[in-house]
Parts: C-alpha cells; sequence; structure tokens
C-alpha cells in the first residue's frame, strides 16, 4: 500500500520496545526415503491449505465493497482492546455490515508482549475453522484475565468451546505452530508498510496510526469512496 500522510488523531498505540533447510544428502534415496518425502509433501500441503483458509478467515465484509479496511493489531496491546471495544462495533454495525467496507485483519506481536504471539496462533487456529472473528472478540474481551497469566494457552483453550470451534482441532494446530509461518509474514509485510505501533489502520491507501475514533474512519471512509469514483453517501 502507498503510504500517506499519517493521521495522529488520537496516537494511543502500543509500540515496539528497544532491543526478529538443511543440506540436501548425498547418494541415491532409498525406497524409504522416498516415502518420507512423499509423506512431508503431503503434509506440507496440508499445511499450505490450512494457512489459506485461515488467511481468508480475517476477512470480513461485501466481497464487492470498493473500500478495504486493514487492521493492523496486537492482541495483548492494550489501545488495540480499547479501540476494539470503542471503534469497532460502529465501524462493523454501519460499513461492513451493510457492504460499505472490507476489513482484515493482520498480525503484528510485540517483542514486550509475551503472549501477542500465542494469542495471534490461538485466533489463526480459530480461523482456520472459520471463527476467527468470534475469536478475536473472545481475545479482546478477556484481555485483562490472560495477561497477568504465566501462560495464557489454557484460557484460549477455554474460548475455544464458547465461539463454536472443534477444541480437538484446535489444539492439534497449536501444537504443530503452523501459524507462525502466516504471523512472521504478518509482521513483514507491516514492516514493509513502515508500521512502527499498534494499532495500525489502513483505510484505502490512508493511514490511520493508533486507537483512533470512528469519526476518523467515517472520514477516511469517504475519501476513499470518493477515490475510488463512489458518490459520498
Amino acid at each position: 500500500m502507498k503510504r500517506l500522510v499519517l493521521l495522529a488523531l488520537m496516537v494511543a498505540a502500543c509500540r515496539p520496545s528497544d532491543g526478529n533447510r538443511s543440506a540436501p544428502t548425498k547418494g541415491g534415496a532409498s525406497a524409504a526415503a522416498a516415502g518420507v518425502v512423499t509423506g512431508q509433501q503431503a503434509d506440507s500441503a496440508q499445511q499450505d491449505a490450512l494457512l489459506a483458509r485461515a488467511d481468508r478467515a480475517r476477512i470480513q465484509g461485501d466481497t464487492s465493497a470498493s473500500v478495504w479496511v486493514v487492521e493492523i493489531s496486537d492482541f495483548e496491546c492494550p489501545y488495540c482492546r480499547q479501540w476494539h471495544e470503542q471503534t469497532y462495533p460502529a465501524l462493523e454495525r454501519d460499513f461492513i455490515r451493510t457492504g460499505q467496507v472490507r476489513m482484515a485483519y493482520v498480525n503484528f506481536p510485540l517483542a514486550q508482549h509475551r503472549h501477542a504471539v500465542p494469542a495471534a496462533e490461538a485466533a489463526m487456529c480459530a480461523a482456520a475453522q472459520d471463527k476467527f472473528w468470534p475469536m478475536h472478540d473472545a481475545i479482546f474481551n478477556t484481555q485483562e484475565k490472560w495477561v497477568p497469566l504465566p501462560d495464557a494457552v489454557p484460557l484460549y483453550d477455554s474460548l475455544v468451546v464458547t465461539v463454536g470451534a472443534n477444541q480437538a482441532q484446535w489444539r492439534d494446530c497449536m501444537r504443530s505452530g503452523v501459524m507462525k509461518r502466516l504471523i512472521s509474514a504478518d509482521r513483514a509485510r507491516a514492516l514493509q508498510a513502515k508500521v512502527g505501533s499498534t494499532p495500525t489502520f489502513f483505510v484505502g491507501s490512508e493511514s490511520l496510526a493508533g486507537a483512533a475514533p470512528i469519526d476518523a474512519f467515517r472520514q477516511a471512509i469517504e475519501r476513499a469512496r470518493t477515490k475510488a469514483g463512489q458518490q459520498p453517501r
């Protein structure tokens, strides 16, 4: 995305703290080794399919919507939760449900947040069962409960059933660590887009930093609609 002028309307944000294949064997492959390779390829294809499904599940809204809102966030960031509580409900009600906006979530776990990566994995493993947004809400809504814990995964595990996901499948996904690939790719994309704090949003090609209020999104969405050649609403 082209980076435009940063709008510091309410710059409440979490910022990073100061402080991110084996060689092939020689000789002919045995039948057993060939079988191992085939099994690895099958596992890889299965994981790729799982990642693709999870990637799609963190997008919501009408596929014909002309405006994209991309949320770049960290589940442990208190300002991300603030935005989730104060602004997201209105954005969902007024723009996503009405078909004006498509929204995507990008993980940007910050190093100083010890539970940020497990929380992202928990959400993405739920996404593999098309339950990303309910899990997204459940994780943010319980942030004060799991942040102090030495290990937050058991609490995420308890949320899985409440959002209607299969707990055994979710646990298998978490044990595999497969979602770390997607989370790492998310972080790389965010850094490439010059994101330096959470939450950060892109409304079309315009960026909004911090827990911006709904009016900031209304204005940015109207500008994006105008840029796309649509009449303001």
